[in-house]
């Protein structure tokens, strides 16, 4: 799951070497810690935090198959 965060807030972000993931798991959650720059928080989020949500979504469509629930924080 971190990958897979990893990997679309890179495509999205201006400074994607500033891009880091932090994945905790428990026996039936798991959630991943978003770090961008400060600079790059507006575009993660995106208007209204659409572009948050559609990350959560994916997110969490690929962790139904593993029967997890995924939490998505995004961190300055």
């Amino acid at each position: 799951m971190g990958e897979l965060v990893e990997f679309i807030a890179k495509a999205i972000v201006d400074n994607p070497e500033e891009v880091s993931v932090n994945e905790i798991e428990g026996s039936q959650s798991i959630i991943i810690e978003l770090r961008v720059a400060s600079e790059d928080m507006g575009k993660v989020i995106g208007k209204q935090g659409r572009i948050a949500k559609a990350i959560r979504t994916v997110v969490k469509a690929a962790a139904i198959k593993e029967n997890k629930r995924v939490v998505v924080e995004i961190i300055q």
